[in-house]
């Protein structure tokens, strides 16, 4: 019993989470020493502020992966989503309402997420060709059909909502103020619902259990297809209402703007201890994982390093993290022995 006990709690004080919360701690108390202020509320609000989409598009990644999937067309999707509604506006083909805006933005994701599932889950195609094609569709498509324009001007309605504040901070030695925007409860609000829905619902279940083995899940009565299209069109949805959240904190709408991202968020997944063969991970790890890269994509400057070396140290990160993940599989599978 003391053994089963002392083995239970070295997994708990080795496992994923907790590596990401012993490194994040470490980060943040070199960049306490080197420069004081990053202990402050304003750290906090500006670590918030930078993680809202990040976060937002890391569920939606996490979704897929668990469920044995992968999508990289979501950066590609969102500039589609955040650009054709304000193409629109600006044309004067669509009325200054932001319900309006994230309602198209949510529609243009819900068709290129229903396409991805198609795709994958009826012809069968290698998630990764399939996404990327969908890509290379929605990226090459946007461009021909509307051109390059960007657009750095916010509708009204969009505008109001992105100066609705949740809190303000003046820093008193600056007189700086900072704000917490009210879209900062999407990805809290996100992260608790699918928390829930994974760890409670037959729908979790069945996302993990088709991504740990498929057949298996068949035989156990899941719907395979059903849950993949399910894992691509939340993805899709939410990339839609994520990239409008994207345009109103930015104030910029290009048909490039998130091109690039997919590495920086499946980092995110795959370190917070998402496996890319499905099956495993979790909001928690997810979470953790969003942390540490904004931590590492917001703060290096604060230890000296250029920012020319971001692209570096989340590469680093994303391997370190596959490694960990690899680790700990290890180790599950020889308890899983004895």
């Amino acid at each position: 019993m003391i053994t089963t006990k002392n083995q239970k709690l070295k997994m708990a004080l080795t496992s994923t989470p907790m590596i990401l919360i012993y490194v994040m701690v470490v980060f943040c108390l070199i960049a306490a020493i080197r420069q004081p202020a990053f202990i402050s509320p304003a750290t906090a609000i500006n670590l918030g502020r930078a993680g809202i989409f990040t976060m937002c598009f890391a569920i939606c990644e996490m979704v897929v992966i668990i469920s044995g999937g992968i999508d990289v067309s979501f950066p590609a999707i969102g500039c589609v989503a955040m650009y054709v509604p304000m193409y629109m506006y600006y044309h004067e083909m669509l009325p200054d309402n932001a319900v309006v805006f994230f309602l198209l933005s949510m529609f243009i994701g819900l068709v290129f997420g229903i396409l991805n599932g198609v795709l994958v889950s009826y012809l069968r195609l290698p998630p990764l060709i399939a996404t990327l094609a969908t890509s290379s569709i929605a990226s090459g498509g946007l461009v021909m059909a509307l051109g390059t324009r960007e657009f750095t001007t916010l509708p009204p309605s969009l505008q109001s909502l992105y100066e609705i504040n949740m809190i303000t901070y003046m820093d008193p030695a600056t007189g700086f103020t900072y704000p917490l925007t009210v879209l900062f409860l999407v990805p809290v609000i996100l992260c608790v619902v699918m928390a829930l829905v994974l760890r409670y619902t037959m729908l979790g279940r069945g996302l993990y259990a088709i991504g740990g083995d498929q057949n298996a899940a068949r035989i156990a009565g899941f719907n395979v297809r059903r849950l993949q299209f399910f894992s691509y069109i939340f993805c899709g949805v939410m990339t839609g209402a994520t990239a409008l959240i994207y345009t109103t904190l930015m104030h910029s709408s290009t048909t490039t703007a998130i091109m690039g991202e997919e590495m920086i968020i499946i980092a995110a997944c795959v370190v917070g201890g998402c496996r890319l063969t499905g099956g495993h991970g979790g909001v928690g790890g997810t979470v953790l994982g969003v942390l540490l890269i904004t931590l590492v994509q917001n703060n290096l400057n604060m230890l000296g390093i250029p920012t020319c070396w971001q692209t570096f140290a989340v590469g680093l990160v994303l391997l370190l993290g596959a490694i960990m993940t690899s680790i700990q599989a290890k180790r599950q599978a020889k308890l899983g022995k004895v």
